[in-house]
């Protein structure tokens, strides 16, 4: 037989399109070509194949060998090609069985002696094999990730000797059983900061409704510390979420079994540029906000962060997707983050403290926070000040609620939240806020007030509702009230000042 398919994955964001690995050996002088829009590292992998090949001692064809890609119009990139190439030469070659393909498919980078190396986007491979009904043959090293597609046959491998083995019935692969890891997620805990009751409350009141918040203080009042806590109040992730947060990570090769259902928290330097705050580069790969989905992004010194970098956070804010385009290839990621960001009052960072070192003039301080846009900040649902820790909370033990006693309120308020809309309140549309968040009369006619004292936009306004409504989730009420309002009212005040 002259000619023989073998089916294997692509990767194109976090989906994994099937690839079709047609190999036809014709007359002629001996060449080796790639077709089908292969990528430098598919191209390359002619010499990987042929040395594996020869070390595993198989006949290398002296003969025309065609590789097509199909489908033809869709980029192939990355070395997981080169075992279905290598297997597609054996069975074209009359050296394995083609029959035998016939039930699986087939991802792995070849080393030189024909060893089989791990390979980006093992979970999502898996994922879609399942929903083809195909066994997925794969390097050992990914198994453990592709085995958390609940339902996948997965087939580890350590060379392309035993692929070859399975095919010819000598040896068969054994499936890898699904194992997912107990361990336990560690987070700093709440109790552990001293004093700043406010920024804890407010914090919890961004965990129960999935708000974004700005904190706002001098160096030293506990802003990292608060925010390194935060993952700690937030509820575990579901097996639909654990399975999509796996996945965005394997499509970048960050993921590491023992994450496995932990809260992503990424915390990028302010000189990271756009590309990897969002994601992008010739082949789309995530970026930190799509890295943090179903978690924490933290972005501390916020001013520092170029003016540009940040601006691409608003639409991510408001879809919770993010779209990358380049000429030839498109990918979108999920992006549900929840942005916590940190920031100090001014350029030296000692505005209003009473130590009085502050010596920064008016305009100094409006060009400092005017580096954070207007559309931006009104996108932030939560700003407050976190002020200086007290000398007198320094002293002594910690007095505050653990992280698991507010952890508990916030998975409360969550359970109301799922009953009555299905999804948090942060995410609420516009209908559903009308519905879900009105308030009374006392709450209505509190909110035109403040929304006329401190110039609120029509954001703003939506975005003080869904608060409220999370803050009367917390209280277990079923109405919006009037202190509810006036207390997500607080947490706008500084506004103003952006």
């Amino acid at each position: 037989m002259s000619l023989a398919t073998v089916m294997s994955r692509a990767l194109v964001g976090i989906q994994a399109p099937q690839v079709a690995v047609e190999v036809h050996l014709g007359p002629g002088l001996p060449t080796f070509a790639i077709v089908g829009l292969a990528d430098t590292e598919v191209r390359e992998a002619r010499e990987r194949v042929r040395a594996a090949l020869n070390h595993a001692h198989f006949e290398f064809p002296s003969r025309r060998i065609t590789v097509n890609l199909a489908p033809a119009d869709l980029p192939k990139n990355s070395s997981r090609l080169d075992l279905p190439i290598a297997l597609g030469i054996l069975a074209a070659s009359g050296q394995v069985d083609a029959v035998r393909l016939r039930d699986s498919e087939f991802v792995g980078e070849l080393s030189l002696t024909g060893d089989l190396r791990p390979v980006r986007g093992a979970l999502a491979m898996a994922v879609a094999a399942r929903a083809s009904d195909c066994n997925l043959v794969l390097p050992e090293a990914s198994a453990a990730e592709a085995v958390l597609a609940q339902g996948a046959r997965v087939l580890p491998a350590r060379s392309l000797l035993q692929v070859c083995a399975h095919l010819k019935g000598e040896q068969s692969l054994q499936p890898l059983h699904r194992s997912v890891p107990q361990t336990q997620a560690a987070y700093p805990d709440l109790a552990e900061v001293r004093g700043q009751t406010l920024a804890k409350r407010a914090l919890e009141v961004a965990a129960a409704g999935e708000h974004s918040v700005l904190m706002l203080g001098p160096p030293g009042a506990g802003k990292s510390m608060l925010a390194a806590r935060f993952p700690g109040l937030l509820p575990p992730l579901d097996e639909a979420q654990s399975l999509e947060v796996a996945a965005i990570h394997s499509s970048a090769g960050l993921f590491v079994p023992e994450s496995w259902g932990r809260r992503p928290y990424r915390t990028p330097h302010h000189t990271a540029s756009a590309v990897a705050l969002v994601g992008g580069g010739s082949v789309p790969r995530p970026g930190e906000i799509s890295l943090a989905h179903c978690g924490v992004l933290f972005l501390d010194e916020l001013p520092e962060y170029p003016r540009s970098v940040l601006e691409t956070l608003r639409e991510p804010l408001e879809n919770g997707w993010v779209s990358i385009s380049r000429a030839a290839r498109q990918a979108r990621f999920p992006a549900a983050f929840q942005l916590v960001a940190a920031m100090n009052p001014c350029p030296c960072g000692y505005l209003g403290h009473a130590n009085g070192r502050c010596r920064c003039t008016p305009d100094i301080v409006a060009r400092y926070r005017g580096r954070l846009s207007g559309p931006l900040a009104d996108r932030i649902d939560i700003k407050l000040e976190v002020p200086a820790v007290e000398p007198g909370d320094l002293a002594g033990a910690p007095r505050g609620e653990s992280s698991a006693l507010v952890r508990e309120r916030v998975m409360a308020a969550r359970a109301l939240q799922c009953a009555r809309q299905a999804g948090p309140n942060a995410r609420l549309g516009v209908r559903e806020t009308e519905r879900h968040c009105a308030p009374g009369p006392g709450g209505t006619a509190l909110l035109r007030q403040a929304v006329a004292r401190l110039s609120l936009s029509a954001r703003a306004y939506q975005r003080i509702l869904r608060v409220a409504r999370t803050i009367a989730d917390l209280a277990g009420e079923r109405e919006v009230a009037e202190a509810h309002i006036a207390e997500a009212v607080q947490y706008r005040r500084l506004d103003a000042s952006f």
